[in-house]
């Protein structure tokens, strides 16, 4: 999904949290004898197969790969991370463990973790619609998620990092249904590394470290990552505590504009130069539209605690970039690059709701892009003109489609989505990256920001999701 980036000439100091670990009191050294050994998968099998993720309560979170050759006749008990395998044993992650011990059905520990998972579902609230696969979202964005805060994009190599970009919407998710420990701590973990000019890097290891690969950071992620604390903030006072990382960050983004509203050209979710654009001139709107919602995100945040000097500021920025946007990008159809004839992709959602106010003109340019990105096997592209494998669907771009369709109403449109996304889940139930033509699981599943999306448009379905104005 994302490709590494560094934050240039800036040093980000590492963390460095302990994390305390629960003492296994359930399985102790004799339930360690009944952990097989992790069999290596087949030759040819990619090194990010698998169907998702084992886990088994308690605090840490923690979960682990169920191998390939486990996965069939398996499955998940329901409303848990702990799976059945096909010869009746159960497999978890032993409360206060990191590796997966294999058990008889009637082992009181299995008991003991089922019931924490569902008691950590309950004290939320699960979106009715499409349960099953709203609750294994959830509970995949936990097992996700390290005690640090460092909400990854998936379990595998390349994914093994946290966005700050996927880290937002882990935290948005998290927020809309409730979970507010675990929202706060990526936004804690995300202040944490945040650097003094207010940029994050493109991806950080589960300690807090940037991953230095020569990239520079992606603007967007700001925007983001202030949408994500203002949602935090108006549904939890603790929020405020947020102010410091709001503050550098819009103030970052405010100090970027150009003289003509908009921010400078940068790299977005699609994770590649600028220079490649069809107007390596200008932002695309996979950049426009972040820092929009960022700006006013922060406006709210900061009028919402007082500090209304600094509202009007971003205030009057984000009106700035939404002239800029509507000069630049409206006249056009809201392509991805400000130039006639322009590409369609997935960031016009971005300037509709529930990052920006209802525009019947947006929800034209929304319908055209999702026409033209659609895919034979019911998923979309994430744009015209993808560079990558034009016959891949992606999930994160189908699953950002049905939440635009979600939060503005089009219930009929987000279903149909919605539904496609559930119909081509693993066969455990996880959300994977990629779909091949065939149907197929194309890329590691979990990840992370496809299910926070599928949880947001869930909710969405059953309630306005607030939108920043």
């Amino acid at each position: 999904m994302n490709a590494g980036a560094r934050s240039r000439g800036v040093r980000v100091t590492r963390r460095g949290v302990r994390v305390r670990r629960i003492g296994a009191f359930l399985l102790a050294g004799a339930l360690a004898a009944t952990c097989g050994a992790r069999a290596l998968p087949d030759a040819g099998t990619p090194s990010w197969a698998s169907p998702g993720l084992v886990g088994g309560g308690g605090w840490p979170y923690a979960g682990v790969p169920l191998p390939p050759e486990d996965a069939p006749g398996a499955s998940y008990i329901p409303g848990s991370s702990v799976v059945r395998l096909a010869d009746g044993r159960v497999r978890l992650v032993p409360f206060g463990g990191e590796t997966a011990v294999t058990l008889d059905a009637s082992d009181p520990g299995v008991v003991a973790a089922v019931r924490s998972d569902r008691a950590w579902l309950a004290s939320g609230t699960v979106p009715g619609r499409f349960s099953d696969m709203a609750s294994r979202a959830l509970l995949d964005l936990r097992l996700l998620t390290g005690a640090e805060g460092a909400s990854l994009a998936s379990w595998f190599g390349a994914w093994r990092y946290a966005w700050p970009r996927d880290s937002a919407f882990a935290a948005a998710a998290f927020t809309v249904t409730g979970h507010p420990q675990e929202a706060l701590r990526i936004l804690r973990f995300m202040a944490g590394v945040q650097t003094p000019s207010g940029l994050w890097a493109a991806r950080y290891r589960p300690d807090g470290s940037p991953v230095l690969d020569g990239r520079s950071p992606q603007l967007d992620s700001v925007g983001w990552m202030l949408w994500a604390a203002w949602l935090f903030q108006r549904s939890d006072p603790s929020g405020t505590e947020l102010w410091p990382m709001v503050e550098r960050g819009a103030d970052r983004l405010a100090a970027s504009l150009r003289r003509d509203g908009l921010p400078p050209p940068s790299a977005d979710y699609w994770e590649r130069n600028p220079a490649t654009e069809q107007d390596p001139g200008a932002p695309t709107l996979g950049v426009a539209g972040p820092v929009l919602a960022g700006l006013r995100s922060a406006a709210a945040f900061a009028s919402g605690t007082g500090h209304t000097a600094r509202a009007a500021a971003w205030r009057t920025a984000a009106d700035r970039v939404a002239d800029a946007i509507g000069a630049r990008f409206a006249p056009l159809g809201y392509p991805r690059s400000p130039v006639r004839g322009g590409a369609m992709d997935t960031s016009v959602t971005f300037v509709a709701p529930p990052f920006a106010p209802a525009d019947p003109f947006v929800a034209a340019a929304v319908a055209t892009a999702a026409r033209r990105q659609a895919l034979p096997n019911g998923g979309v592209l994430p744009g015209e003109r993808w560079p990558g494998d034009p016959s891949v669907a992606w999930t994160p771009e189908t699953a950002l489609f049905a939440l635009s369709d979600a939060a503005s109403g089009r219930r009929d449109a987000a279903v149909a989505q919605l539904s496609w996304l559930a119909s081509h889940r693993t066969s455990l139930g996880a959300l994977p990256e990629k779909v091949d033509p065939g149907g197929r699981q194309a890329a590691v599943a979990p990840l992370g920001w496809t299910a926070s999306l599928v949880v947001l448009a869930l909710t969405a379905l059953e309630r306005p999701l607030p939108v920043p104005d």
